[in-house]
């Protein structure tokens, strides 16, 4: 073997074992920690805690301490919570790639849950936007808690009137997701036609109200169970996937919302208007590594070939696109599905039904 054969051998070698460590590294979950220890004289309140990855079964309801606003934060009385898939991903580690990100072998940050709905009880020296005893919705990382703080100027909102604390609490993550996917990827115009794709969840279920709300022809795809909820929340018209593929049909589309992942992105072109955009939001990949990564690499080979557009989305919560949100729920264009509910002690049951992928809207988690 040459010299240069040598190095070539080294170098691959070396590159294989360096995938296998981070392999290796990725997958390695280390047990679960016992609750830490309240300060002294900290005032104590309930959350959601995971100090392992996991199943729902690591996720714990405990004492911790209850947080007070910095200058230019808000403290919430959590009324209600609302569970997302990203949520229990979180919970799993899984794609094990998020590892990066959300800890290797335990997550750094063990507060649960993101979206919430609740008063304002306290606000920090300049904060002049909210006041206290203001009801208001919004995102913040472990909001499955009795108390959350959030700064001012980030993602929240005053709730509008007439809306129950359940009702907001379903919409910050799923709603701006939607809204983001089909006015900011999507570019909706009024006739349009649009085909949302797993139309009777969380995401779903909102992105057919706010198409509706942009003047679009909508078409909703969903199971044999969901199909007049679909039609109840004002899609023009509903697949039912159960007896009909959608990319068979002769019907083309300018925008396709595709939460579900489970159609090639061949199979979406063939009934993709010739400049038409299809937004991925949801993947059927189950590969424990990557999950649905795939999907947007293979975007990214076929799209300098083809006149569609097939745009990936990561929402942003930001508070302007919930006061947008907002200004729907108050004047009856968009309202929240709600699933179930359950209570801040059953997150652990709640997260295990929204896992089996068969929620309609949105699952809600009441907190005393």
């Amino acid at each position: 073997m040459s010299r240069r054969g040598r190095i070539l051998g080294v170098a691959v070698a070396g590159l294989v074992l360096a995938v296998l460590g981070l392999a290796v590294m990725l997958g390695y979950a280390s047990p679960c920690e016992p609750a830490e220890p309240l300060p002294a004289g900290a005032t104590p309140m309930k959350a959601i805690v995971y100090r392992c990855y996991g199943p729902p079964e690591v996720l714990a309801l405990e004492e911790i301490a209850k947080p007070a606003p910095a200058q230019d934060e808000v403290l919430v009385k959590v009324e209600a919570a609302a569970i997302n898939p990203l949520d229990w991903h979180y919970m799993r580690g899984q794609p094990y790639f998020m590892r990066l990100f959300s800890g290797i072998g335990k997550p750094k940050v063990t507060r649960f849950g993101v979206d919430f709905a609740g008063t304002v009880e306290a606000v920090g020296a300049d904060v002049t936007r909210f006041k206290v005893g203001d009801p208001v919705f919004g995102g913040r990382s472990g909001a499955l808690a009795e108390y959350v703080v959030v700064r001012a100027d980030r993602a929240l909102a005053l709730k509008p009137e007439g809306i129950t604390f359940a009702e907001a609490a379903a919409v910050p993550v799923a709603a701006i997701t939607a809204l983001q996917a089909l006015r900011d990827k999507g570019a909706v115009r009024p006739g349009q036609k649009v085909l949302v794709n797993g139309a009777s969840g969380g995401v779903g279920t909102f992105a057919v109200q706010i198409a509706k709300a942009y003047g679009a022809e909508v078409t909703g795809v969903s199971s044999t169970r969901n199909v007049e909820l679909v039609r109840s929340i004002g899609a023009d018209h509903v697949i039912d996937y159960k007896l009909t593929d959608f990319t068979q049909g002769t019907e083309r589309y300018d925008v396709i919302i595709d939460n579900v992942g489970n159609h090639s992105l061949l199979a979406l072109r063939r009934v993709l208007e010739p400049e038409g955009v299809v937004v991925m939001i949801g993947g059927s990949g189950n590969d424990q590594w990557i999950g649905p990564l795939l999907r947007p690499v293979g975007a990214a080979v076929l799209s300098p070939f083809v006149s569609q557009r097939f745009a990936g989305l990561l929402a942003e919560l930001n508070p302007d696109d919930l006061r947008v949100l907002g200004e729907f729920l108050a004047a009856g264009k968009m309202e929240s599905v709600i699933d179930r509910q359950y209570p801040l002690a059953e997150v652990p049951a709640a997260i295990a039904y929204l896992e089996e992928g068969r929620a309609r809207g949105k699952v809600v988690i009441n907190v005393p």
